[in-house]
């Protein structure tokens, strides 16, 4: 019996040396959070990996000790819950059914697991801590802030306000066991203690509809606080409370009023009382220091000379301080935050830096990044240092900014004279490759520079690369624009006077981007988002949170919210998500019936199939009729689709019968009439034959029997003949093109586009300098008005088919979150070698494929505790080699002219003659 030992860490994986044939496991997980602290869940969920270099392990069953103290727990007393042994093979969203814990409560747990291999030992311990878990517990803390403007403020287009620095002494009695503080910022925060900032967070909370829900965030402070006394300080920034356009079309833009604070600090002492302090109107605050303005979408301006050092420190005079006042509570909920902040996740360093006509310098980062600037500078007392953002540049070498509409993009540093000055801003971010530098007296050197990569706090999980250059780089730009704009929700670009969580941007494209990052709880978050923003009668909003007032009442956009959940279940095998939200989206498809639905179609579209490449490249949407799709065609079958997705929510969540016979009555309806309506038998094509009128129902199988080939051929005439082998389908299409193509056998279509070089494809961008993914086809010709350089939305399910179609990483829906693999690629698609990975919430999945003429090598991986269907492209089983070895018939059966492997967990190297 092999030896089995478990090892734990919280969140980042730990690799521990292992003797042959161990097992570890690793990424010890509550949640799926990157802080454990402050759960706002009262039964949590509780994962962990497995991971041998031994092949074939499978766990058999777990248990699990739950303590309220790491003392108890390492004796193996489990006051708070004992699983017993449980007979499972389950490693992901174990849901806790102990005693139930209240807030501010600690639980310390381990588990052990048995597997085939033999019984492990008991793990080392984990924690997680609860948040505070009703509002009747936060209702005598104050909300604290000053509702007024101060010199410099104003409010309008180009809304301006200081940020308020707050402080408060304090006293502790005793010597500190234990502290943690719970707090909200509105709009942002950085929190202090003795001078120290708590966390490396930034942008911090993430953002919501305030008026909806409010999130806190916790931190562990027993380390910073002493006995005796202390400072607690907090600089308050603006962020989306204070809006970037404050009171500025308010018929469309929400803001939320002035920057305010709440807080708790909980302190343990070693001799077991507790105190907490809380925020009232004793704290005070100054709005004169050094950020005079922070707005995110005109930038931070910081004037050094208003600098107070110490301000957050004991022994700080502020006696000419003003009192905080008691003000209004935002509105909205106070949820502990369950999706991690922004982070500095990179730098950059310039590559380049010119003179201008005008004395001014032109700084290039080399890559379009989000994020800010960091400068080194020296100069005299007032000395001006001021930094322009933008994407690109104009024929003359100036920055190109009219594609930022009323966006001023600018950073300004004023010095305070006291040699070499290093500063960077605390409360914007910017999305650029390009920065004017004015103020230098003489031209800078690139080593005074450095770019900060911010978005949320997440682990890259993927990697590729392929024989294809150009498909490499765009994988890289895809990588760039995606994690650009997440900053605690999917935004559509970081540049302009935008930058909005539309929900048509990540339809299909949050299910790519799971592939590259660790988006679950991002994603997770982003649906409470569409929650709390659907109207009473069932109407779901263009944006979410709905900081515009868009309420478009369409199909492909709202859809994202069905979508997106069915991602969360098919990639990290979340049910809970389905069950919290289906009656929200069950409410949103009647509303849809009732208003809509004429002569069984849906007869409401708003953007239609957005950004079709245009039949001049110097506009933005095109007028062609030809090139567009009917609004009808498009939400009808996309409702048609959703239904079909809501049957299967209905039998995760276990509802009854009578919602899955009504999603099956009126689907059929739909695509009875949707047929009748819009099929043409006599070129066997939909509406008027555009690629997205046909790629719609051959994906969502309404095509009527016996034709799909036909429409099929048709569609690929279009794009091969008529396109002339060239992508002409917009936000809709694309999101099931690449897929349906490889599907349907033309795998070698779908790398044509995907490798095409000229206009319009995604090798055009990067043929033109392009390090994102732009907002158009035309992105570099077109109008201003809208042609961002970093979008993600006409991504479409690019990134889904490199991983699914061209990797062979793909989750079995029957049994998701990888827990099977399905490893087919299609290799006769055009590549000559495939080299990805996927951290899947298994383990690790890895795919690396060579073709040398009519031989094919293959190295897979297979996560521990999951199996995989690997499909090796020939009939013949004695041309098939594993590990060297001819298959046996145990391992593998015939399937469509295919040899399929079913293979547990270990890596194995596969070899076959085509």
């Amino acid at each position: 019996m092999n030896k089995t030992f478990i090892y734990i860490t919280l969140v980042l994986i730990s690799w521990v040396s292992v003797a042959q044939n161990t097992i570890q496991v690793t990424d010890l997980q509550c949640e799926m959070l990157t802080n454990p602290l402050g759960i706002d869940v009262v039964q949590p969920r509780l994962s962990w990996q497995l991971e041998t270099d031994a092949s074939q392990i499978e766990q058999t069953a777990y248990h699990i000790l739950v303590a309220s103290s790491p003392e108890k727990l390492k004796n193996n007393e489990a006051d708070l819950w004992d699983s017993g042994k449980v007979n499972s093979d389950a490693t992901v969203n174990v849901q806790y059914t102990g005693k139930r814990l209240d807030s501010k409560d600690e639980a310390f747990w381990k588990v052990k697991v048995w597997t085939n291999k033999g019984e492990s030992n008991w793990s080392e311990s984990a924690l997680w801590s609860m948040g505070i878990l009703t509002y009747a517990e936060w209702k005598s803390t104050r909300w604290i802030g000053y509702n007024h403007l101060f010199e410099g403020d104003s409010i309008g287009q180009f809304a301006k306000l200081s940020a308020r620095y707050v402080r408060k002494p304090i006293n502790l009695k005793g010597k500190v066991k234990s502290a943690k503080v719970y707090i909200m910022g509105m709009g942002l925060y950085e929190f202090y203690i003795n001078g120290e900032k708590i966390g490396d967070q930034v942008l911090a909370p993430v953002p919501t509809d305030y008026t909806k829900n409010v999130k806190y965030n916790v931190f562990d402070v027993t380390s910073q606080l002493q006995q005796g006394d202390n400072v607690l300080g907090t600089i308050l920034g603006n962020g989306r409370f204070f809006a970037m356009r404050q009171e500025y079309k308010p018929y469309k833009i929400k803001s939320f009023g002035f920057p305010k604070m709440a807080m708790q600090l909980v302190v343990e002492y070693e001799d077991g009382s507790k105190e907490t302090i809380k925020t009232d109107e004793s704290w005070k605050f100054t709005p004169y220091g050094p950020i005079r303005s922070n707005n995110e979408y005109d930038g931070e301006v910081y004037d050094a000379r208003k600098e107070m050092p110490n301000w957050n420190k004991v022994g700080f005079d502020d006696s000419d301080w003003l009192n905080m006042m008691w003000v209004q509570e935002p509105g909205g909920f106070y949820e502990g935050q369950m999706t991690p902040n922004m982070k500095i996740m990179d730098e950059v360093k310039p590559i380049s830096i010119s003179s201008t006509s005008r004395g001014t310098y032109i700084l290039d980062m080399g890559q379009n990044m989000v994020g800010w600037l960091q400068i080194k500078v020296k100069g005299n007392r007032g000395d001006k240092i001021t930094m322009k953002f933008a994407e690109s540049l104009q024929d003359d070498g100036s920055l190109y900014i009219a594609n930022l509409r009323d966006a001023r993009t600018t950073d300004a540093y004023i010095l305070k004279g006291e040699g070499e000055e290093v500063w960077e801003p605390t409360f914007v971010f910017h999305g650029f490759r390009f920065v004017e530098l004015t103020g230098f007296k003489s031209k800078p050197s690139l080593d005074q520079f450095l770019g900060k990569v911010v978005y949320d706090n997440m682990e890259t999980t993927g990697t590729f690369e392929c024989s294809n250059e150009t498909m490499n780089q765009i994988f890289k730009n895809a990588f760039w624009g995606i994690s650009g704009n997440y900053k605690g929700m999917p935004i559509d670009c970081p540049q302009r006077n935008e930058r909005q969580p539309w929900l048509g941007d990540r339809t299909t494209g949050a299910y790519g981007e799971s592939f590259i990052f660790d988006n679950q709880t991002l994603y997770a978050k982003w649906l409470d988002d569409i929650k709390y923003s659907q109207t009473l009668d069932g109407g779901i909003p263009d944006v979410a949170p709905a900081f515009w007032r868009y309420y478009g009442d369409g199909v492909t956009w709202q859809g994202a919210y069905m979508k997106v959940a069915d991602m969360l279940y098919t990639q990290f095998g979340d049910e809970k998500v389905i069950k919290e939200h289906y009656p929200y989206m069950k409410k949103w498809l009647l509303y849809m019936e009732a208003n809509y639905l004429k002569d069984d179609l849906m007869t409401k579209d708003k953007y239609g199939d957005w950004c079709v490449p245009p039949e001049s490249l110097e506009i933005i949407r095109s007028s062609d009729p030809t090139r567009l799709t009917d609004g009808e065609v498009l939400s009808s079958a996309f409702y048609y689709h959703l239904l079909q997705i809501m049957k299967k929510f209905a039998r995760i969540q276990g509802n009854s019968d009578a919602d899955i016979a009504y999603y099956d009555a009126l689907a059929e309806r739909i695509k009875k009439a949707f047929n009748t309506k819009y099929f043409n038998r006599e070129n066997y094509s939909y509406a008027n034959n555009t690629v997205t009128a046909n790629v719609l129902p051959l994906a969502f199988n309404m095509v009527p029997d016996n034709l799909q080939q036909k429409v099929f051929e048709n569609m690929v005439h279009q794009i091969e003949v008529v396109k002339e082998g060239h992508i002409s389908t917009g936000v809709v299409g694309t999101q099931f093109l690449m897929r349906t193509l490889t599907e349907f056998g033309r795998g070698d279509l779908a790398f044509k586009l995907a490798s095409n070089k000229t206009y319009p494809s995604w090798g055009y961008m990067v043929e033109n300098g392009a390090t994102t993914i732009w907002e158009l086809w035309n992105g570099n010709t077109a109008d201003p008005k809208m042609n961002s350089q970093n979008h993600v939305m006409l991504l479409g399910d690019l990134i889904i088919w490199y991983y699914e179609n061209m990797a062979g990483i793909k989750s079995n829906p029957e049994k998701p979150g990888f827990k099977q693999i399905i490893m087919n690629p299609d290799f006769k698609a055009g590549l000559t070698y495939v080299n990805a990975s996927y951290k899947s919430i298994h383990g690790i999945i890895k795919s690396y494929w060579k073709l040398n003429r009519n031989k094919l090598q293959w190295e897979v991986t297979v996560p521990v505790n999951t199996t995989a269907k690997v499909y090796i492209p020939t009939s013949d089983a004695l041309k098939v080699r594993l590990n060297g070895e001819k298959i046996n018939s145990e391992v593998y059966q015939s399937e469509n002219d295919k040899i399929v492997l079913s293979l547990k967990s270990g890596t194995y190297t596969i070899s076959a003659k085509l």
